[in-house]
């Protein structure tokens, strides 16, 4: 089968990140032949042990082309290319000696430049202020070491497709956990890490009986004095109540799960603590496709546990197969990867069965169904497992484990936030609910506002539908205002932040009850939501079970005015970009052919460029970066006049020897374009300004259809993203801080 049924906008995610590309960044497959290349690729492991790997190939092609499963990120970008790093998340551990401490930074941006994400415990490290007795001097703490690590992701592109990720954890009882609480207070600090606080039961026990609790110095194991549990559980409230961090894990409840506790003890997570590891472990992620797995009866939508039973026997091979084929970046972690052979199948699309399925988000039947898919996907998980040890052998460090039968894999489950997959395969994110009825999109030069496509579709099947209403949907209109859209329609469409915070949690909870590892997902808040309802979610998450949390209050990382260390203070983020703009499209002659340059302005002045080439060819990927720096850099406050002086005059082989072309390169062509446009805004700005203050007007009437999350943008296209899973998403480009 090659015919897969792909969105607009998953096409264009793998088009820009996934589809294998040639010479000047053109595509060079389908994604027919993506899922033929990782299938051919992953499927060569069962060759290994006498398996038939001609039929695992099919199946594998199989599950992936009808999005049914999809493998976390860096298996389809790497599977069957030189890169060949198929994992998705490390944890490093971070030894408390100079040495040790940039061997870890090492380590990160090896696995960083293959693709994969880390986790870090900073809790080894001794406290700022300490005694250094090598060289007589003092620590200066782990809070300035994350600050280098941070440093070095900045400089590493995943793989060449993307940033890293980190997770930074400290222990509650370490001595400089009061400045770890606030450390990302400032919201341009340590943007490539995600911060967590490992809370113990002792301290949670602490917390409701209002006691102190001691700090211990990792470095000599002494006590350096008591803080009140309860008062540092509320600076953790107030931190993550103002801007999201820290969120929590409860280190005491991942080491009860933990299989293999004769290895060492569990210090950290992944980037989005869905997955708790041991140092040097890896674990490769996969995810369901929940929304194909409904069927039709006489009695309405129900489960299709027939062909999600097919689906898990394959996916759980296939996740075997990854860790043979794999090309781990640091011996350590091959060693350990192949000792405990963890995976971790996951779901998504899990708002979409719902909906398919009529069942509110977070009601108690849409829990129930949680704990039953779950369940059957963990058992049928762990028959495969005993199956293929059987043939396979147990994993290496089996006998070291808890396990009483023998089994393929030390972990078999995890929900990851989905992030891209999930726009490839037109799926909602993980177990997230719907983030919004519509969307924008930016398509060349213009903004796109589009109706979920579910919601059509249930509009259809139920008998109210109107393009009316689909019009006054992408216009911002609330459901509750409606009057034609039934009650029972308004609940089963419920998107996250009409969504209460404890139907958030105790889904969260539902899930995890049958999952190994551990269940990435964010508890959204509204802007209004106080402090106390953060606490509340925060108890309500381990008295549940959870073993963490992170939550994101609506706006609650609007851009701020930052000080510079001078009297003045200066914005130090880029200005978002409008709505509405006005501009122009102007033709004109390159080297190699046509470049179509556009101009779009606000009421500011200039805000954006694009470019696009004509049939002619053209360097289209360094047209289009130069125009996405300068869009960059205008709205970063720099003068055009200044990007025109940089651009005229910087010249092209093609160009020159082409006769007649005035430019002399595409960068000339755009500086000249720019030019000329400020000479016409010059000219006719009382004009420009009534133009541009007439859509701006209209629009203002119009509320804002997505959802309010502040001012974040996506650093690729600057649309607005969304926080799921404990990660940050774009669906206009599919960009995702987590892969």
């Amino acid at each position: 089968m090659t015919d897969i049924r792909l969105s607009e906008n998953g096409l264009r995610v793998l088009e820009s990140r996934y589809l294998r590309k040639e010479g000047d960044q053109e595509v060079a497959e389908t994604p027919a032949d993506l899922f033929r290349r990782v299938a051919a690729n992953i499927a060569g492991a069962s060759s290994h042990y006498d398996e038939n790997a001609a039929r695992d190939q099919e199946d594998f092609f199989r599950i992936m082309a009808e999005l049914d499963f999809l493998p976390n990120s860096p298996t389809l970008m790497n599977a069957g290319n030189e890169l060949q790093q198929l994992a998705a998340c490390f944890v490093i551990p971070i030894e408390d000696t100079m040495e040790g401490i940039f061997d870890a930074v090492k380590s990160a941006a090896l696995i960083h430049k293959s693709g994969g994400g880390t986790g870090f415990s900073f809790s080894r490290l001794r406290p700022k202020n300490d005694r250094v007795l090598s060289t007589g001097g003092v620590a200066s703490g782990p809070i300035s070491f994350m600050e280098v690590f941070d440093a070095a992701t900045n400089t590493i592109k995943q793989g060449g497709k993307r940033r890293g990720a980190n997770m930074g954890i400290l222990n509650v009882d370490h001595p400089d956990i009061l400045d770890f609480i606030a450390c990302k207070e400032d919201n341009d600090r340590l943007n490539n890490f995600n911060i967590s606080v490992g809370l113990t039961e002792s301290f949670m026990e602490a917390v409701a009986a209002g006691k102190d609790y001691p700090l211990i110095n990792p470095h000599n194991g002494e006590e350096t004095g008591h803080l009140n549990a309860r008062d540092v559980f509320d600076r953790i409230v107030t931190m993550a109540h103002k801007n999201g961090e820290p969120g929590i894990i409860f280190l005491d409840r991942i080491n009860a799960a933990n299989p293999t506790p004769e290895l060492g003890d569990i210090e950290s997570t992944n980037p989005c603590g869905e997955q708790p590891l041991l140092p040097y472990e890896a674990c490769n992620l996969g995810s369901i496709n929940l929304a194909r797995m409904i069927k039709r009866t006489k009695e309405g939508p129900a489960i299709d546990y027939e062909h999600l039973q097919e689906v898990i026997r394959i996916a759980i091979r296939f996740l075997d197969n990854v860790i043979d084929m794999n090309n781990y970046p640091l011996a350590q972690i091959r060693d350990m990867a192949l000792g405990n052979r963890k995976i971790g199948l996951g779901v998504m699309g899990w708002a979409d069965l719902l909906i398919r399925m009529r069942i509110p988000y977070g009601s108690e039947r849409a829990l129930q169904l949680a704990e039953e898919v779950m369940g059957f996907i963990h058992r049928e998980a762990e028959k495969v497992s005993e199956e293929l040890a059987d043939n396979r052998g147990a994993f290496p460090n089996f006998q070291a484990s808890l396990f009483k039968k023998p089994r393929r894999n030390a972990t078999l489950t995890t929900i990851a936030p989905t992030g891209s997959i999930s726009i490839i395969a037109s799926a909602s994110s993980g177990i997230e609910p719907l983030f919004a009825l519509s969307y924008k999109r930016h398509v060349l030069d213009s903004t796109l506002t589009e109706v979920h496509p579910l919601f059509e579709e249930v509009a259809r099947e139920e008998g109210f539908y109107t393009p009316e209403i689909l019009e006054r949907i992408s216009a911002g209109e609330n459901l509750a205002d409606i009057e034609d859209i039934p009650d029972y329609i308004r609940d089963i469409f419920m998107t996250a932040h009409d969504i209460d915070p404890e139907r958030h949690i105790k889904t969260q909870a539902a899930f995890q009850k049958y999952v190994d590892n551990a269940v990435s997902k964010t508890v959204n808040f509204r802007n209004e939501a106080a402090p106390l309802e953060v606490a509340r979610v925060f108890q309500l998450a381990y008295e549940l079970g959870c073993k963490g949390v992170t939550i994101y209050r609506d706006g609650s990382r609007d851009s701020q005015v930052l000080t510079t260390g001078k009297k003045e203070e200066k914005p130090r983020s880029k200005r978002p970009r409008p709505r509405v703009t006005v501009g122009t499209t102007s033709k004109t002659e390159i080297g190699c052919g046509k470049l179509y340059i556009t101009i779009n302005s606000d009421t500011a002045g200039i805000c954006e460029v694009f470019t696009s080439t004509g049939r002619g060819g053209g360097c289209h990927s360094q047209s289009e970066a130069t125009s996405r720096l300068i869009s960059l850099s205008i709205r970063a406050g720099v003068p055009p006049q200044e990007i025109i002086q940089q651009l005229r005059g910087i010249r092209c082989a093609a160009a020159l020897k082409r006769k007649g072309v005035g430019n002399t390169s595409c960068p000339d062509a755009i500086g000249r374009s720019l030019e000329e446009y400020l000479e016409y805004a010059d000219y006719n700005s009382s004009l420009q300004q009534d133009l541009i203050g007439h859509h701006l007007n209209r629009d203002q009437s119009e509320p804002d259809t997505f959802a309010n999350n502040g001012s974040i943008v996506c650093p690729d296209c600057g649309m607005e993203v969304e926080h799921e899973g404990g990660c940050v998403l774009c669906r206009n480009c599919g960009y995702s801080r987590c892969g």
